[in-house]
């Protein structure tokens, strides 16, 4: 399994990459999200990869974080979900957008990814929901994604609440109602701990 590769990259045409590691070029496939991180030129490239190995090809999928692999491989275990819908679901928003719509049940914002019909993104929203806090997607912001400050606050404030026995939705309901600029998790979690009790 490759599961790494630091190199210098090559060629890059969406979705593709050209990455050269020790005189060997790796075709690599990656979403929009991992693109606009990495840098200008030829530059070196750090990517956290997937290997899939089928009868008639082998698929070299890389990220810029690990946060994104981890959805990657949690997304293509999803009956009906191969590879290349991942990597569009990735491609149309962040691990964190995710994770909120899956925690919100915002099948709509689902629906209008690419190749995500509404029984697609209901199965997601079923199967995604316990996944989630256990991978810390949501907490992490995607872990390397470009999601900073008060969406991370928010994020840890609604996990806290949802390991605290309330239902994702109702959470970041309350998240949402108490959350104000420039607060951090704790104080979120407060507020709205708060206001479901008065």
């Amino acid at each position: 399994m490759i599961g790494r590769l630091r190199g210098r990259i090559i060629h890059k045409q969406p979705p593709m990459l050209l990455i050269e590691v020790g005189g060997v070029g790796y075709e690599v496939e990656a979403p929009m999200s991992t693109f606009y991180q990495l840098p200008d030129g030829d530059g070196e490239v750090l990517l956290h990869t997937h290997l899939i190995v089928r009868e008639d090809a082998q698929l070299l999928c890389g990220f810029a974080s690990e946060g994104e692999r981890q959805l990657f491989r949690h997304l293509i275990k999803i009956n009906g979900v191969g590879a290349k819908l991942a990597l569009a679901i990735l491609s149309g928003m962040s691990a964190a957008e995710f994770a909120r719509c899956i925690h919100e049940e915002d099948s709509a914002a689902l629906v209008r990814l690419p190749g995500v019909g509404r029984k697609t993104a209901e199965r997601l929203i079923i199967e995604m929901r316990d996944r989630l806090p256990q991978t810390g997607m949501a907490a992490a912001g995607g872990a390397g994604t470009a999601t900073a400050g008060a969406g991370d606050a928010d994020s840890e404030a609604r996990d806290a609440l949802v390991a605290l026995g309330y239902k994702p939705a109702e959470a970041a309901r309350m998240v949402k109602k108490a959350a104000a600029e420039g607060m951090r998790s704790e104080e979120i979690i407060r507020a709205a701990l708060k206001a479901a009790v008065s």
